[in-house]
């Protein structure tokens, strides 16, 4: 017989349930405790990857405004050809600010349709649960 078949207590051949359970508890726990290993080492490396990512979408967010603004400045230059500087740029500013108003009324509009920002067919149904539940218990 191999050595693994063997309990060390009593030469038997068999081990007995008790040894097997603890074996497997064992195992099982060792089991557990390598996966959360890995998942920590997943987790810190995918943790690693957002935070560049996330880096460089701030950073392409800073240098799109940056050109956004350049572009803004070469639509006043450009219109400065015909007006003068001043009138060029108080035309564009118009503009933007009435852009930027219909925006916020659109926006306005959204943030009204949503309603309260409370999961309110989520609560009712909890409410509904609980009802229920102190129905149940008074029968």
């Amino acid at each position: 017989m191999s050595a693994v078949g063997r309990h060390p207590n009593h030469g038997s051949t068999e081990e007995s349930v008790s040894d097997l359970v603890s074996r497997a508890a064992q195992q099982v726990s060792e089991l557990v405790r390598e996966e959360m290993q890995l998942a920590r080492a997943e987790m810190t490396e995918k943790g690693k990857r957002f935070g560049v990512g996330g880096g460089l979408f701030g950073g392409a967010g800073l240098i799109g405004f940056l050109a956004a603004q350049a572009l803004v400045g070469a639509v006043i230059a450009a219109l400065a050809l015909l007006l003068p500087v001043w009138a060029s740029a108080l035309i564009i500013a118009a503009l933007l600010a009435a852009i930027a108003a219909a925006m916020a009324a659109a926006g306005k509009k959204q943030i009204a349709k949503a309603g309260t920002p409370a999961p309110q067919q989520t609560l009712d149904s909890v409410k509904a649960d609980v009802a229920e539940i102190k129905e149940a218990a008074h029968r």
